[in-house]
């Protein structure tokens, strides 16, 4: 009797069998080979995974990526009311003629594609490290791949308090562009650091943010996904949290026919913060799906979760997030919402909140819900003049705008509001 194909093992082989490790100094070479192990001993993830079960990763994991071809909105670049320091990478490879010099006080950004060469580097201890101890309880096999095959990226080293944002900024020019990049931030003892993303990227993009924030650090990370349709996209963050410190994440995404965005959190020091967030607007082939995991390990540590989806004409929402709270974890605040706001019969929402509390005094909760226009409001504005699309728009901002709350900058928040109603008014 012949033995049935593994569809894991099989979506792995393909993967793998055109990929070849980047040279690399010895810190670097030691880090990839550790990947490239976890990535063949885990296997890439298929349909009947667990955490994979509401979104198909096959175009994720084929050998070549799907075609998509670089659009323009005419919008211009988000963020420039900042002013900040701008990184930019076409098609996954870094633009030094387009990019800002990369000097800036009490900042140190070096290159992967130029560090890794060094036998030797500050990051050792951090690049895959995070990503590791973010494989359990739950597999993250694309973002070992990541690891294991990145060719570019910058390491960012905070020492002091950086007041100029960072902006990484990913054009796309490549139909068939496949990039992965993968960043290391580390932010010492009462440093801070706005890091900025924007941008296509390619037509399969997968990132990697290993996110080290040490005693009393803080970090403001805000990202808007957009443009080009068919793009795929698989993004993962990995923030370690220490004593006092404060990690905050905003995402931003209209457009693309698939994105999974992961955000893996663990506390290791008490009186922490970490806020995550975000608001999707998909019309159409539209698959949006955020996967969060936050770890408790420490005391008196607050958490949160806030995720706005606006579906219609088919689109496809999926939140899964968890708060483990960890033995002697007490007095953790672990909050968690992801709502979907539906305009139409055919778009779906797919949740999957958990919880996992090994601790007795904590004050823990989730909420998830689904939902049509308020019919109410919309004829309150249509009552008083206002016409239909417009008052469809002004209910759906208002939809978003907790999530949107959760930047702590007036401006990036204002900036990102007024790209969300350009979206809305070219689509009325």
């Amino acid at each position: 009797m012949t033995a049935r194909p593994n569809p894991k093992l099989q979506a792995t082989a393909s993967r793998l069998e055109g990929l070849t490790l980047p040279e690399s100094g010895a810190w670097l070479r030691h880090a990839r080979e550790g990947a490239l192990a976890r990535v063949e001993a885990m296997g890439l993830p298929i349909r009947r995974d667990e955490y994979w079960r509401f979104t198909d990763p096959a175009t994720l994991t084929a050998p070549e990526p799907t075609p998509a071809a670089p659009l323009s909105d005419g919008e211009g670049e988000p963020f420039a009311g900042v002013t900040p320091l701008r990184l930019v990478f076409v098609d996954g490879r870094f633009d030094a003629a387009t990019s800002d010099a990369l000097d800036l006080d009490g900042l140190r950004i070096e290159r992967l594609a130029e560090a890794g060469a060094l036998d030797l580097h500050w990051a050792q201890g951090l690049y895959g490290a995070l990503e590791t101890d973010g494989q359990s309880p739950v597999a993250r096999p694309l973002a070992a791949l990541n690891t294991a095959f990145a060719t570019d990226g910058v390491l960012i080293h905070a020492t002091a308090p950086v007041e100029r944002p960072i902006h990484l900024i990913y054009r796309h020019e490549g139909e068939t562009s496949d990039a992965m990049l993968h960043h290391v931030l580390k932010v010492d003892e009462g440093a801070s650091l706005t890091l900025l993303e924007s941008g296509p990227a390619a037509a399969r993009f997968n990132s990697v943010l290993e996110a080290d924030l040490a005693k009393g650090a803080r970090v403001s990370h805000v990202r808007t996904q957009g443009r080009d349709h068919h793009r795929r996209t698989a993004t993962h963050i990995f923030a370690r949290v220490a004593e006092a410190s404060d990690f905050r994440s905003f995402t931003l995404t209209f457009n693309g026919v698939l994105t999974r965005n992961e955000i893996v959190v663990r506390f290791t020091g008490d009186d922490a913060k970490a806020h995550v967030a975000g608001a999707a607007v998909g019309d159409g082939d539209f698959h949006h799906d955020d996967t969060v995991f936050v770890t408790h390990g420490g005391e008196a540590c607050e958490s949160r979760q806030v995720f706005k989806k606006v579906l219609r004409n088919g689109a496809t929402g999926v939140f899964q997030g968890k708060i483990l709270v960890k033995p002697g974890a007490q007095k953790t605040d672990g909050y968690q919402l992801s709502q979907a706001l539906l305009l139409d019969e055919r778009s779906q929402f797919l949740a999957k909140p958990e919880l996992e509390i090994y601790a007795d005094d904590v004050k823990c909760s989730h909420g998830s819900t689904a939902g049509a226009i308020d019919e109410t409001a919309l004829f309150y504005l249509r009552s008083r003049g206002v016409p239909a699309p417009e008052a469809m728009d002004l209910l759906t901002l208002s939809f978003l705008r907790e999530a949107l709350e959760e930047i702590a900058d007036e401006r990036l928040a204002e900036d990102l509001s007024a790209r969300l109603e350009a979206w809305l008014a070219r689509r009325r």
